[in-house]
């Protein structure tokens, strides 16, 4: 359990890392980072879906027998929370609607990296290799969730200064602080439990690769979209194969 901890440390510092490297990034190579966002968006949808159909899903099968109820429940939670963030959004009084249009996709965006640090706890309490799978697909979306954030701050009205700080709190600090929250409840949890977690855990990830990351990518309709999205498909599948 001791080596499972660290792990899940290390791992959620590294996510911290490249979701502070994407931010960094986009602050100051702008234009790269807006040429090349989709790439790095499809290819982290890529990873995740295939990490969680080929793997999480049927290992959370194999372990809880309700587990499709609470894969259902995961996709829907996260469904349902962008639902409510956006009726949020259009309620707010019109003359604080620019900061709105920053702040509020920034408390979303900060939720779910705080999931993620749940979705560490409970992969690697799973055993290392569920870990290292879904570390491979969630720690290449940071990048452009960093991107994403420091982007809809600027765009809200927010100096680069205040918006990097800012974006850096709310996508990379609180994945850390998820899986520091999340680790003592679920390192000590039944194998139904774990799986039913496991579960609700790969739903997220299906949701996040398959609606938000992939129609945000295919808005763009970049040439060499499609080659991405394969090729992280292709390395989910040959990490899954490699273990088999």
């Amino acid at each position: 359990m001791d080596t499972a901890f660290s792990l899940t440390l290390i791992t959620t510092g590294l996510a911290a890392l490249v979701t502070s490297a994407g931010i960094f990034t986009i602050r100051r190579f702008e234009a790269w980072g807006q040429r090349n966002t989709s790439y790095f968006i499809c290819f982290a949808a890529g990873v995740l879906i295939s990490a969680s159909f080929l793997h999480m899903i049927p290992k959370s099968f194999s372990m809880q027998s309700q587990a499709p109820v609470w894969l259902l429940a995961g996709f829907m939670g996260l469904h349902l929370f962008n639902r409510f963030v956006t009726a949020f959004v259009c309620e707010k009084d019109p003359s604080a609607r620019d900061y709105v249009i920053g702040l509020i996709p920034m408390l979303g965006i900060g939720f779910h990296s705080f999931i993620d640090g749940f979705i560490y706890s409970i992969s690697f309490s799973v055993s290392i290799f569920t870990g290292y799978l879904a570390t491979v697909g969630m720690v290449l979306h940071e990048f452009p969730e960093g991107i994403i954030t420091y982007l809809l701050l600027v765009r809200g009205g927010f100096r680069p200064g205040t918006a990097m700080t800012l974006a850096f709190l709310a996508a990379a600090a609180t994945t850390p602080l998820g899986m520091l929250v999340s680790w003592p409840m679920v390192s000590s949890i039944s194998e139904q439990t774990l799986g039913a977690l496991l579960a609700l855990s790969a739903g997220a990830l299906v949701y996040v690769g398959a609606t938000h990351l992939l129609p945000r990518a295919e808005q763009e309709h970049r040439k060499f979209s499609l080659v991405a999205l394969a090729g992280g498909v292709l390395v989910a599948v040959v990490i899954v194969l490699s273990k088999a």
